[in-house]
């Protein structure tokens, strides 16, 4: 419950912060990322507060997918039943070889409730996400890479945060490119990838449409122009 108060004030302040152009989501506690949903407190709750309780954490997890700037996933431990529903609401992850994830949810006669029987599939296909919720399986960094379920697997480093480097060196590689466009381009892809193909480029045209008034379309013609980088100002 902490956990989700917490991560959803968090949200809400980067949600309406423009100043914010890529969100890595890490852990500081060495060897987890997030273990999930805390089944000691779980076990004292009764029926009536697990069903809002999976609520907010659905709520949570899909305010963190909706969030306007990329997001990245920084894997650097375990992540298993909500702690990969967190992961698979980010843009992208990355995760060291030692890491473990899974959603082991049907271990305990219940199934993934914030997102996990949904944004699995959309990730690694239909037949390999069952196959996961139905095992249980715990997979490793390696193995995450080959199914598709991460897109950048490191080797773990003595301070336990190569995950993270590697976040921090991709969101370098986003913060040049302009902000207006960054968020449209999200936008773009998020909702074209839940329709037909011809209302995808619909989707993209209207997406399109909002950077053409932008001062930063403008500074990047010209940055090109005059052979300079771009100063781009989110305008």
């Amino acid at each position: 419950r902490n956990l989700l108060k917490m991560m959803s004030k968090a949200v809400d302040a980067l949600k309406s912060d423009k100043k914010v152009r890529t969100v890595i989501f890490r852990s500081e506690v060495p060897g987890i990322f997030c273990a999930g949903a805390d089944l000691k407190e779980r076990a004292k709750m009764h029926s009536s507060e697990v069903s809002s309780f999976v609520s907010k954490a659905r709520a949570t997890v899909n305010e963190m997918a909706n969030l306007p700037v990329p997001t990245i996933a920084a894997i650097d431990g375990t992540a298993l039943g909500g702690g990969l529903e967190l992961a698979l609401a980010c843009d992208i992850r990355v995760a060291a070889s030692s890491a473990k994830m899974g959603l082991v949810e049907t271990k305990l006669a219940i199934i993934p409730g914030a997102g996990g029987t949904q944004r699995l599939p959309r990730t690694i296909g239909v037949s390999l996400a069952k196959e996961l919720i139905f095992s249980a399986r715990i997979v490793d960094g390696e193995e995450a890479k080959s199914i598709g379920l991460i897109s950048h697997v490191v080797e773990q480093n003595e301070a336990g945060d190569a995950a993270y480097r590697r976040a921090l060196a991709l969101a370098r590689e986003f913060l040049p490119q302009g902000p207006v466009a960054m968020r449209v381009a999200k936008l773009a892809i998020n909702q074209g990838m839940e329709v037909d193909l011809v209302t995808g480029l619909a989707i993209e045209e209207a997406c399109y449409a909002q950077t053409i008034p932008t001062k930063d379309r403008i500074e990047g013609l010209l940055a090109f122009k005059e052979k300079r980088p771009p100063r781009y100002k989110g305008e």
